[in-house]
């Protein structure tokens, strides 16, 4: 099968499962039935997932003949679903080859928060002591050095249309330091939560698919937006792309501002404008239809309080059809 590589299939709903990985090797949603055009093997496939997905554990099957042997390692995301199966089958006899680390994610698009699996979490070098599972959306790109595609994706989260799919290869930071390239794939799904209500989900899986300096799909350390956006900060600024809608912060654009509450983490206060402060902020997103805008807001801290800032904001177009801020901050006095 494929040379005996590992095969990844996505699970996450929306459609037929479809192979996003053939070892370690980027595929593009191809279909089960167009990679294996024969019957026995497709059958197998099928039923290996099948199986998986019903015991949302690993399976290890032994063809009626004895002589192919299939071993499946699911990806879930919660323990009741599961985003993605890794598949081997080859003769009995030959030895299951080493697979590469993959990690289940979620991004809830109606409340701007990201979910982790543990493997996710494994593949990424996270000390057990610092391990936090839900976050800020945002706080996904602290770990992405660069990636050539990022106004592409920012502007998918932006327009939540579900049944949206996209991929992409991002170099990424381990904790440990290393420079990893990290291949995902997701679909947007809207899905009813427990007390009933529509929310638009992005369900993914990442797959570390090798050393960032040795894969050519990855892109380099440091590209030229980058470099310019940082030249252009002063002391005391710091930039950060909003929604123009939800007026949610989608990234930081180089360091985060200091004492702000804006990675939703355990324990610290929920990201947020001060509420006699929202009516000035939504006036500023509908005027950059027409004008560059700037105003005074406060921001949650850490600590519970409210700091006040000049903001600044133009518009930036992620792609042909969608737009956000480019938000300067700076601390003010009082």
């Amino acid at each position: 099968m494929a040379g005996t590589r590992w095969l990844l299939i996505e699970t996450f709903g929306g459609g037929e499962p479809t192979v996003i990985g053939l070892g370690s090797a980027p595929r593009k949603f191809i279909s089960l039935a167009q990679l294996f055009r024969h019957r026995e093997t497709l059958a197998t496939i099928r039923g290996a997932i099948a199986a998986t997905a019903g015991t949302l554990a690993p399976v290890e099957m032994i063809s009626d003949d004895g002589r192919r042997r299939t071993v499946t390692v699911p990806r879930l995301i919660t323990p009741e679903r599961m985003h993605a199966v890794l598949v081997w089958s080859g003769p009995v006899e030959e030895q299951v080859p080493p697979r590469d680390p993959v990690g289940a994610w979620y991004f809830n698009l109606s409340t701007s928060k990201s979910t982790r699996s543990d493997e996710l979490l494994d593949l990424y070098g996270v000390p057990p002591e610092q391990r936090a599972r839900e976050h800020a959306i945002a706080g996904v790109f602290t770990r992405v050095i660069t990636n050539s595609d990022e106004s592409d994706a920012l502007a998918k989260v932006v327009r939540s249309a579900p049944g949206t799919e996209h991929q992409a290869v991002w170099t990424v930071r381990r904790d440990d330091g290393a420079l990893r390239a990290a291949h995902f794939s997701c679909r947007m799904l809207e899905e009813r939560s427990a007390t009933g209500e529509s929310e638009v989900l992005l369900r993914g899986v990442t797959h570390d698919i090798g050393d960032a300096t040795d894969i050519s799909a990855a892109p380099p350390p440091v590209i030229l937006e980058h470099r310019v956006l940082d030249a252009a900060a002063a002391d005391g600024e710091f930039r950060a792309i909003v929604d123009l809608r939800t007026l949610r912060l989608l990234r930081w654009m180089g360091p985060a501002m200091p004492e702000i509450a804006w990675q939703a983490l355990a324990g610290e206060p929920e990201p947020a404008i001060h509420p006699d402060d929202i009516t000035a902020a939504k006036t500023m997103s509908r005027d950059l239809a027409h004008t560059r805008t700037a105003g005074r807001l406060r921001l949650r801290t850490l600590d519970g309080g409210w700091k006040p800032v000049h903001a600044r904001a133009v518009l930036m177009a992620l792609d042909q059809y969608t737009t956000a801020a480019l938000v300067t901050v700076r601390e003010v006095d009082g």
